[in-house]
């Protein structure tokens, strides 16, 4: 059976994805979608490791944002999908390769207990900005806070290094720099680029079902070069 893990960014949570994982699955495509917020970069990679491994087969891993983060750091996937998605190279963090723009950065609040949030209005304009109004409202109301420390996080392996991958940059984005994807896109096997803001699985999900169910239907998932 096609398989497919669907990895989620900062501030997210795994239902941000259900419109994306109910079209897939209706398509007859496995899909998981791990909960992150462990803790730390290595807890979240644990996590997803642990999805891969349940998996029968080697799956379609797509991060989105810090998720690129997730997905470097694990092993036995087929192939990688990078979603506006951080690429770190051996010693590299999301925030040491830019981290958040200046518009999301404004939008973080710090909490009693040293975890951050985001202000609605301003995580409306920085992640769903060219979503429809109900949509991006629906998302804003969907985040949750944030631990401390993630984005600083290091993959202990890159795994883009010995898995084709596909890079698709949002030439929209408000909250990573689209330049900023362009180069980390240059690590990657294929490249996409789209023009959407941070968070088309919200606002275009028939373009990320429709990129996994080509990958799908390639050779690209299963290790081969076209």
């Amino acid at each position: 059976m096609a398989t497919v893990v669907l990895v989620h960014g900062l501030y997210h949570r795994p239902e941000h994805f259900a419109e994306v994982a109910e079209r897939l699955r209706a398509s007859g495509v496995e899909v998981a979608v791990p909960e992150l917020h462990r803790g730390s970069l290595l807890a979240d990679t644990a996590a997803v490791q642990a999805a891969v491994d349940a998996l029968r087969e080697p799956a379609i891993l797509l991060g989105h944002s810090y998720g690129g983060s997730v997905i470097t750091g694990v092993s036995g996937a087929g192939h990688l999908v990078y979603l506006a998605a951080f690429v770190p190279e051996a010693g590299e963090s999301a925030a040491g390769l830019g981290g958040a723009s200046s518009l999301l950065q404004e939008a973080i609040r710090p909490g009693p207990d040293g975890s951050t949030r985001l202000c609605p209005d301003l995580a409306a304009a920085a992640l769903y900005g060219d979503c429809p109004p109900p949509l991006a409202a629906r998302a804003v109301d969907l985040l949750r806070a944030q631990a401390p420390g993630c984005g600083r996080g290091v993959p202990e392996r890159q795994s883009w290094k010995d898995t084709p991958s596909t890079y698709v940059v949002c030439a929209r984005d408000r909250a990573v720099d689209p330049d900023l994807q362009r180069r980390m896109a240059s690590r990657c096997t294929d490249v996409r680029e789209w023009r959407t803001g941070h968070s088309p699985f919200v606002g275009q999900p028939r373009l990320v079902v429709g990129l996994l169910q080509e990958l799908l239907a390639s050779a690209f998932w299963r290790g081969e070069r076209i």
